[in-house]
């Protein structure tokens, strides 16, 4: 299967964009804002001549947008951080955030082998070790049978496949069967943006966060938290991290994601004061503890921030406080792949990696010597049990705010049928890529498998979407959804 045309689902973009100064946005650091007609020519990438190729046209990317150092993931150790393969645009939840499209509720969901053959693209761009997001919507709503086989398949192609749920329905038997399959992670994404019934706060969710760490308790899998931020639970954020802190046995990794202003999303424009500096200065008071967020670089800095935490009988210490001996370890290990469901595993692999480097090794023994004498007192009461924990800062682009130079360097991409592009450019124009009939190639003729009826016709069919006024039915459940964001409008 291919697609056809973008004919005129190209153009159709999530928000009508004016320039960011018609929006009365200020333009900072000198960014490249992208207009409206750029948005809509902007195209999945090119499949390179090979995936070993892929590394250095990110480091290419790296330098030209002035995000090339020395303590830089994207171009050394992967070409891409990871790709969402959205495998439905059902959800069970009405998210006030969420980046799907008014019309995703249209859509069928993808035939399977359309996901196979979306699998053998991404591998064919980046190659064995990419991290896929298995996501929707939620991916939970695929018939289980089909879900399983998606992530088996990925798998077999040497790819680290993640399940990224809102929980309702990822049961420990469904983990379970999934973790056999191949699954690496589960990303359980929990917040109050999901207006979930009988939850008032961030700390009231609490409960069923911990109720998804049990679910998962014991099993091979890496476990992690997404959380959107935005004016609602800003104030909250230490005490979520003081939740991940208390649960760092088994929670390996905590992402913050600021809210953006794009999709079917009610929240508008999120308020100045949510910046990463006012994000990871919120992330240092549940810590107890100020990160290193700036000793690692992931993509492009106005984008994503990294810190890693040492977590020692409930106390957090900073495990990227020292500049060069990370950029040292990263030359070193850059071609190391790092197991995610075994912490031993890690270490061993990190350790062999700095013997090949006398002088690396020695420097990093002496780090650690620190780090003990520091940590004595809490070592000794954990009886020697340390744990890592990460924490991740992602600020995604508002779809009328598009950066140029930040698309440029992306290190998250949305698999299309024609390839991966740029999460936050998907968002902005996710219908033209959604609502497009898929071509498949038969034995005989070509035939159309049509996204609003799920058929495969001799034809594509038109699918109309929830504003167009040739539409003559409305389709129930998203009503609510589709009022709300009109009331959330300002007048």
């Amino acid at each position: 299967m291919e697609l056809i045309g973008m004919t005129e689902m190209n153009s159709r973009l999530q928000v009508p964009c004016a320039r960011p100064v018609e929006m009365g946005l200020e333009a900072t650091r000198g960014a490249s804002w992208m207009n409206t007609d750029q948005i809509r020519a902007a195209q999945p990438a090119q499949q390179p001549a090979s995936h070993c190729s892929g590394l250095m046209q990110a480091r290419h990317r790296m330098l030209a947008t002035n995000q090339w150092t020395p303590s830089q993931f994207m171009g050394r150790r992967w070409p891409i951080g990871c790709v969402a393969l959205e495998i439905t645009q059902r959800c069970n939840l009405d998210c006030t955030a969420c980046y799907l499209s008014e019309n995703s509720e249209l859509v069928k969901d993808l035939p399977l082998d359309e996901i196979f053959r979306r699998i053998e693209m991404i591998f064919a761009h980046y190659g064995p070790n990419t991290d896929v997001q298995v996501t929707g919507g939620d991916p939970t709503l695929r018939k289980r049978a089909e879900l399983v086989e998606i992530v088996r398949r990925l798998r077999q192609k040497g790819m680290r496949p993640s399940l990224v749920t809102n929980g309702i329905r990822a049961k420990r038997d469904l983990l379970q069967e999934l973790s056999q399959a191949g699954l690496v992670d589960v990303v359980f994404h929990v917040d109050m943006t999901q207006e979930r019934k009988g939850f008032d706060s961030e700390m009231a969710l609490n409960v069923i966060r911990q109720e998804y760490i049990e679910r998962a308790r014991g099993l091979r899998l890496s476990i992690m938290f997404n959380t959107t931020v935005f004016d609602g639970n800003f104030e909250e954020v230490p005490d979520i991290v003081a939740f991940f802190v208390r649960n760092a046995d088994v929670v390996r990794f905590a992402s913050f994601q600021l809210q953006a202003d794009t999709g079917r999303g009610t929240l508008g424009q999120r308020d100045a004061r949510l910046r990463i500096s006012s994000l990871k200065q919120r992330i240092a008071v549940g810590a107890r503890r100020t990160l290193s967020f700036d000793t690692a670089h992931i993509g492009h800095s106005d984008c994503n921030r990294y810190a890693m935490a040492l977590v020692v009988n409930g106390r957090v210490y900073d495990a990227l406080d020292d500049q060069s001996l990370f950029d040292r370890t990263l030359q070193q290990t850059a071609h190391l792949q790092f197991d995610r469901q075994s912490r031993f595993a890690a270490v061993m692999t990190l350790a062999r990696g700095m013997l090949g480097s006398p002088s690396l090794a020695l420097a990093a023994i002496v780090w650690l010597a620190r780090k003990i004498w520091e940590a004595k007192t809490d070592i000794f009461l954990a009886r020697g049990r340390v744990h890592k924990l990460s924490f991740f800062i992602h600020d995604f682009m508002d779809s009328c705010r598009l950066d140029s130079d930040r698309v440029d360097a992306c290190v998250f991409s949305a698999m299309t049928a024609s390839g991966p592009i740029c999460m936050c450019l998907h968002n902005a124009k996710r219908d033209a890529f959604i609502l497009e009939p898929v071509r498949s190639g038969g034995p005989i003729k070509e035939r159309y498998w049509n996204p609003g009826s799920g058929n495969t016709t001799d034809r594509p069919e038109r699918i109309f979407a929830l504003d167009d006024p040739q539409r003559k039915d409305k389709p129930r459940g998203r009503g609510r959804l589709l009022q709300r964001r009109a009331n959330a409008q300002p007048n």
